[in-house]
């Protein structure tokens, strides 16, 4: 049995612009926000490994 990674909430203050521009891209992805937003962090984190 897989079990899915474990979610934690948080809050965010954004930029009212960035915001919609998110919105817009969850919707054409069809995602929602709260998973657009981790999908975009996601491909960040990944491509900026820590050093």
């Amino acid at each position: 049995m897989e079990l899915k990674p474990l979610k934690v909430k948080v809050s965010v203050t954004l930029d009212e612009n960035i915001v919609e521009n998110i919105k817009k891209l969850a919707e054409e992805d069809d995602r929602n926000f709260s998973q657009y937003v981790n999908l975009i962090l996601k491909e960040w984190i990944k491509s900026h490994p820590a050093k």
